[in-house]
């Protein structure tokens, strides 16, 4: 799929925010993470940071009003929003209709819950930009590189001390579940900081920008399902040796420390010093039943 994408295209400004929101009597909510960016930089700075351009079919969540949606539709091909407002979703069409008038046909509004979605409809999406809710940030992040295999690159929004954990190295102090497992998917690092004063309403965090490749997950017999619940047993109780963290999904501390030195790992280690590739050996050398 090609396109040239240079449409004329008005972005959402903080009146323009204010105004949508009062038509709908929207009151943002904490439990839906809502906090809307209300400056036309910073969007402008997230899709140039997330290198999409006319060729990709771009995945947005959480659109809200839709200040990132218009930004993306200046340069992707497509963009398919997933929305699970029920004021909100039905809006952002009309809002793209109104503000960018000859790309209001490359937008799709998906309303539905984006930790529910089994796939979008369309061609394949290539890339994932989101201010993502930031109460189900890594949720939705990891369901979406499971369920949606076409995706080869993304740009998301989160709050600063996630985006820390995901991009963090093993052996760092910040280096947990969210950062294995992401890494099972993707290379990922963090690409900048954003400040409370473009969003309303303005968050108690700090925000930050993490972006991502895709790349093919470690070499194993181990299915994504048995790793995972091992990365889970090992970061369960941080500070315990592997040997004793995994004493329960392996059944006891000697077989989890058989397992641990067939899959070549010292029994005393702690999950925050391995990597991926590591946890899928220890998953691939407990027995099968394990996970049963």
């Amino acid at each position: 799929m090609t396109a040239v994408v240079e449409a004329e295209v008005r972005l959402l400004g903080a009146a323009d925010v204010r105004r949508l929101a009062a038509e709908l009597d929207l009151r943002p909510t904490k439990q839906r993470g809502q906090n809307f960016v209300i400056d036309a930089n910073t969007v402008r700075r997230i899709v140039r940071e997330s290198g999409v351009g006319p060729d990709d079919v771009v995945v947005e969540v959480g659109p809200g009003l839709g200040s990132l949606t218009l930004a993306l539709l200046e340069v992707a091909a497509r963009v398919v929003a997933i929305e699970v407002d029920d004021l909100l979703a039905p809006r952002l069409a009309q809002t793209v209709a109104e503000l960018a008038p000859s790309r209001a046909d490359a937008l799709e509004v998906v309303h539905a819950d984006a930790l529910r979605v089994p796939g979008v409809p369309g061609p394949p999406p290539t890339a994932l930009v989101a201010n993502l809710p930031y109460n189900v940030s890594v949720p939705v992040l990891l369901h979406l590189l499971s369920v949606l295999p076409s995706l080869e690159r993304g740009l998301v929004m989160v709050q600063a001390e996630v985006a820390d954990r995901l991009a963090a190295p093993p052996g760092s102090r910040t280096y947990g579940v969210p950062s294995v497992k992401a890494a099972w998917y993707a290379d990922v690092r963090r690409a900048g900081a954003v400040g409370r004063n473009v969003f309303w309403p303005a968050p108690n965090v700090d925000s930050g920008l993490v972006a991502w490749a895709r790349r093919e997950p470690p070499a194993t017999t181990a299915t994504r399902e048995q790793v995972f619940a091992v990365v889970d047993a090992a970061f369960a109780q941080r500070r315990k040796q592997l040997r004793s963290a995994l004493s329960g999904l392996a059944g006891s501390g000697a077989a989890a420390e058989t397992a641990l030195r067939a899959a070549g790992v010292d029994p005393t280690a702690r999950g925050e010093v391995l990597d991926v590739t590591a946890f899928a050996r220890i998953a691939e050398s407990l027995p099968r039943e394990t996970f049963a």
